[in-house]
């Protein structure tokens, strides 16, 4: 991987970087078994890109695989420049094998932990790693400089070959096979066949404070994750800082980041080795998943001899909806002078989404693994949303949107229904894809309200909006009411978010301006939901001025 730093470009003030990412496959062996995977560099989790706030990197990426692929920087705005976000078929045409793109990746506001990852197909499973946005130079952390900084990236393994499973799944209408291990920094712990030697260490030296950027990767799981003997305080959430909360275990879902504080305080206990544990929270007994725990080790080097290590640290049960929401609500942005908020009080359009997952009738003469021998899909809105077979940005921009996508997706659902019934009739169950997408004229002030559904059962959402973080202004159980709810929300210090998890049978608010122009990709970041259809696509007309325009694309965009 090489990395420069480059003179700042000319009147921005900002410094550039530049890295390389080789996409080659490599072999890692992991549960006993030897296995080719898709990676970075030949690295698994892939290299860390360090920033600063406000710098421009830009990474070229060569693609040295046998597949197409693309890359996509998660929580970075990328104001005015959706060419490099990476979504595809949404923001560009793949990558195809023997090529290169470079991306040029915008930091604007963004301060923290974020993270990168493929964002075709199934690739990200094992092509992704951590993106960490220091403060300005000359400017400091809103606490103590910690003694050292450590990427904790959660993740899942399978023995199988991803790509092919996608395939059979998509084939089949079936479900998708669980991970076959949850990992911590690559490695599934010592809980699992031969991978005691191989299990991730975090060495620490008693009285000293440690930060940890943590990063769900996890295709299907949202975790529980906590550090036997020690607490942790949550100082950041998707690289904006929170007021400082001190919890025995963090809950993150996929997508998300949480920096947290870790203070090496027990060094001169008895036990001076102790586990780091992540295991899944997962609400829908319909829905197949891993639910092993993946652990690691926090070593005290200073300390003498180890005597025995202490037990896996106290995890929530694994449907706890009560320990998700009681970690949730204490998310709060800093709101300081240097960190200030700037929620939206009045609201342009309002939006109310429900998610679900459905089925699609089989087609006749085939034999599908779904429910009632039907092919599982997702919605939201009941639009099961069908990817086109070029960039919706591209045809945007070019003025030929007809004929790539519709632009009337539902601002409500077309059918009211109790949303969170535990008996909903048989028809709701059945969607249909299309690809529909919501236009906003620039500068738009947008409340969007996501629904949980009990549609083949009620589960938490991970939903992601790129190009834009959000304040989550309101979170509750049940079925929203517009009359009522909105009294109860956060307009003071909301979390700013780019990944919000949207509570089993609930719901959850948030508020942005829609002041970026571009498109938008916004879906669900469990992955099997998102290849089934849950998403849709934001376009953000371009505003009056010149810096509220879409820049140019840049000559190198890969072709369909």
């Amino acid at each position: 991987m090489a990395i420069t730093a480059a003179a700042p470009a000319q009147g921005s003030g900002r410094v550039r970087r530049h890295y390389d990412f080789f996409i080659r496959e490599a072999n890692y062996t992991r549960l006993c078994s030897e296995k080719n995977i898709l990676t970075v560099n030949g690295e698994f989790p892939g290299p860390t890109i360090f920033a600063r706030k406000g710098d421009v990197v830009l990474v070229n990426v060569h693609n040295q695989g046998h597949q197409n692929v693309t890359i996509h920087w998660h929580g970075v705005d990328q104001p005015r420049n959706p060419w490099s976000d990476g979504p595809a078929y949404i923001t560009q045409c793949p990558i195809q094998p023997g090529n290169t793109f470079t991306y040029r990746i915008i930091f604007s506001e963004e301060e923290g932990t974020l993270w990168w990852h493929a964002h075709s197909d199934f690739d990200r499973a094992t092509v992704h790693g951590a993106i960490v946005i220091h403060p300005r130079s000359g400017a400091a952390y809103p606490f103590p400089k910690p003694h050292r900084e450590v990427p904790i990236i959660l993740g899942e393994w399978w023995n199988r070959d991803v790509g092919q499973m996608l395939a059979e799944a998509l084939s089949s209408g079936g479900d998708f096979q669980p991970s076959d291990a949850n990992t911590i920094n690559g490695q599934p712990g010592d809980l699992f066949p031969c991978s005691s030697d191989t299990t991730f260490k975090l060495p620490v030296e008693h009285g000293k404070t440690y930060m940890l950027r943590i990063i769900n990767a996890a295709l299907t799981n949202e975790f529980f994750f906590a550090i036997a003997g020690h607490r942790l305080t949550v100082v950041g959430t998707d690289a904006a800082y929170t007021k400082q909360f001190t919890v025995d275990h963090v809950f993150i879902g996929p997508g998300q980041t949480k920096t947290v504080l870790l203070s090496a305080d027990r060094g001169r206990s008895n036990h001076t080795r102790y586990y780091m544990a992540a295991r899944p929270y997962a609400t829908n007994p319909l829905a197949r998943f891993d639910n092993s725990t993946t652990t690691a080790v926090l070593e005290y080097i200073d300390a003498p001899q180890a005597t025995a290590m202490l037990d896996i640290p106290t995890l929530p049960a694994i449907n706890d909806s009560a320990a998700v929401e009681a970690y949730s609500v204490q998310l709060r942005s800093l709101a300081s002078e240097e960190h200030p908020v700037d929620v939206p009080r009045l609201i342009d359009e309002h939006m109310l989404i429900t998610i679900a997952v459905n089925e699609i009738p089989c087609t006749p003469g085939k034999l599908c693994k779904g429910p009632r021998n039907n092919s599982l899909a997702a919605s939201l809105n009941n639009v099961s949303f069908e990817m086109p077979s070029t960039a919706i940005l591209e045809a945007y921009y070019s003025s030929v949107l007809q004929g790539v996508t519709k632009t009337n997706f539902p601002e409500n659902p077309t059918v009211a229904f109790n949303y969170t019934s535990d008996d909903l009739p048989l028809d709701l169950r059945f969607t249909a894809r299309d690809t529909r997408v919501k236009v906003l004229e620039y500068g738009t002030v947008m409340e969007v309200v996501f629904q949980d559904t009990s549609i083949l059962g009620s589960e938490s959402h991970p939903m992601h909006l790129h190009g834009y973080s959000f304040y989550v202004v309101g979170r509750g159980a049940g079925n929203f009411d517009r009359r009522k709810d909105p009294a109860t929300y956060n307009l003071d210090d909301p979390p700013y978010q780019n990944t919000v998890s949207v509570p089993k049978a609930g719901w959850a608010a948030i508020r942005f301006r829609a002041v970026n122009p571009g498109v938008w990709f916004m879906h669900c970041h469990f992955e099997r939901h998102m290849v089934w259809g849950m998403e849709t696509v934001f376009i953000v007309k371009n505003g009056k001025a010149e810096e509220a325009k879409i820049m140019p694309p840049p000559p190198n965009m890969p072709k369909c």
